[in-house]
Order: C-alpha cells, then sequence, then structure tokens
C-alpha cells in the first residue's frame, strides 16, 4: 500500500494508515467468510484516510438501496479499526465500485451546478446529500472556479452552488 494523490502525508502517518487498511482488510475477510461472500481486498492511502476497496462479483448486497448498507458496513469497519487502534479512523470503504461511481456522478452534478449558475447568475440548490457525497461536490465546484455551501439539517443538508 502506498500513498497516493498530491497531498504529502507524513511517513508515520502513513504507517498507522497502513495499519488501519490491515485491520479493516482482516475485519472484512472474516465478514465475507460469515457470509460466504467472494471479494478481494484492495487497500491504498489516498491523502489522509486509508481506502479500501472490496472487488467481485455479485457484491450489490453489501452497497444495498443508495449505498445504505454500505454505510452501515464502512461505520463498522471503522469501529473495529478503532477498537483496535484506540484512535478514531476516517477509513474510506468501497464496495464493487460503487463509492468511484457515484464519486464520478456527483462531480459531473457539481460541473453542470456550476454551468447552470453560471448561466442563471442564480444560486443552485441541490438535493439532500450525505457529507461524503457534498464533500465531492463542493470540490468539483472549486475546480470550476465557484463557491458552495451547505445548508439545511442532516439528513437533509444539501448544496448551494454560488454564482
Amino acid at each position: 500500500m502506498t500513498a497516493s494523490n498530491d497531498t504529502e502525508v507524513k511517513p508515520d502517518r502513513v504507517t498507522q494508515l497502513e495499519r488501519e487498511g490491515d485491520i479493516a482488510a482482516d475485519y472484512l475477510e472474516a465478514l465475507l467468510d460469515i457470509a460466504d461472500l467472494d471479494g478481494d481486498i484492495d487497500m491504498d492511502v489516498e491523502g489522509d484516510r486509508a481506502m479500501v476497496a472490496i472487488v467481485g462479483a455479485k457484491l450489490t448486497q453489501l452497497v444495498g438501496p443508495n449505498g445504505k448498507v454500505l454505510d452501515a458496513l464502512q461505520e463498522l469497519t471503522r469501529l473495529a479499526v478503532t477498537q483496535q487502534t484506540g484512535d478514531r479512523s476516517r477509513l474510506m470503504l468501497d464496495v464493487a465500485g460503487h463509492r468511484a461511481a457515484r464519486r464520478e456522478q456527483l462531480t459531473e452534478l457539481g460541473t453542470a451546478a456550476c454551468d447552470r449558475a453560471k448561466a442563471e447568475g442564480t444560486a443552485v440548490k441541490l438535493e439532500p446529500m450525505t457529507p461524503f457525497e457534498r464533500k465531492i461536490v463542493h470540490d468539483a465546484v472549486a475546480a470550476a472556479g465557484l463557491k458552495s455551501e451547505s445548508e439545511g439539517d442532516e439528513p437533509n443538508r444539501y448544496v448551494v452552488v454560488v454564482p
């Protein structure tokens, strides 16, 4: 596992994130065995997070409707890591490329909202999203040179793109 992305992470922090990934992989492999599911575990460090992915066929039941099962599985995995390390984990889990595909969709959504805000000269409100989803949209908006903010209360918090 190596650090990727342009964000420089200190070597001792990379080692800590690699350990989080290893703990998460062990936890998830045990879970896959219990559930009698086939899947491979990929690990990486991206920015200041351990990234763990379960890849393989027929894993949609681990994603669930709108990623709800994936979100719960990620939280359980974070708790397993926290229990062993004593530190809160920000580990990101992906299953069958669901988050990667969603990231691409949200980046396109953010770019389209920027185009609309520029063309109409008014703020564009998007549908409610999870914190993970909002972060991706905020990043896409910033890359397009506009500003955005989150409004509302969880679970109905949403992004507003400002022209």
